[in-house]
């Protein structure tokens, strides 16, 4: 079973979901990795919501955007064609560099999706766990397939300030697929291969 999600998602749509259950998503969303996280972080979440009056527009974007929203860990390959930007591959990035962040801004922003590569640690996983989120495993190595479920890049923020990979890219998705790899449940499939793994090793080199 596909469960269809839509944004704003809801935080029972998020406790129904489970690991290993398929999902797709529609809606606008917002790819953000180092410097947007660094960002929202610094900007907003340690000024109490109170950002400098040249980052207040964003800020209230974005807080409206990520409420029930989703955050897409990704760097995209884009292309400007008659005033209009489109997506040519939007593989997912390495999500553990956000660990520092992510547990924030899923609070902050009342964020329900993060979607990535490779799983996020332990701070993600409890604001998973407290907040009702999700932490969503995109197919590595299909950008370009992924790219053809962003309908409308709608706009970009800090492009100038950050560049097309760390930029905001605000985008529209149908069908955006995706697996859960962490639950709101305290479940997470990455937390248990690396249990797994070190429990090898020390069978293999015992102390």
């Amino acid at each position: 079973m596909t469960h269809k999600l839509t944004v704003p998602i809801s935080d029972d749509a998020i406790r129904a979901l489970h690991v290993g259950d398929q999902v797709e998503i529609s809606g606008v969303i917002f790819t953000a990795r180092d410097a947007a996280h660094k960002y929202m972080v610094e900007q907003f979440i340690k000024t109490d919501g109170n950002p400098a009056e040249s980052e207040i527009a964003l800020y209230d974007l974005l807080k409206e955007k990520l409420d029930g929203g989703v955050i897409y860990h990704c760097g995209p390959v884009v292309a400007k064609e008659g005033g209009r930007w489109s997506f040519v591959a939007a593989g997912p990035t390495t999500s553990i560099r956000e660990e520092v962040y992510q547990d924030l801004v899923i609070e902050h922003f009342n964020l329900k999706a993060v979607i990535g590569k490779g799983g996020m640690g332990p701070r993600t996983l409890a604001a998973c766990q407290k907040f009702a989120a999700v932490y969503l495993h995109a197919v590595g190595g299909a950008g370009t397939l992924i790219a053809e479920r962003v309908v409308e890049v709608e706009d970009v923020h800090k492009l100038k300030e950050f560049g097309v990979p760390e930029a905001f890219w605000q985008i529209r998705v149908e069908g955006f697929p995706a697996v859960v790899t962490m639950d709101s449940h305290g479940a997470s499939i990455h937390a248990d291969v690396a249990a797994q793994s070190e429990a090898k090793l020390r069978e293999l080199a015992p102390a």
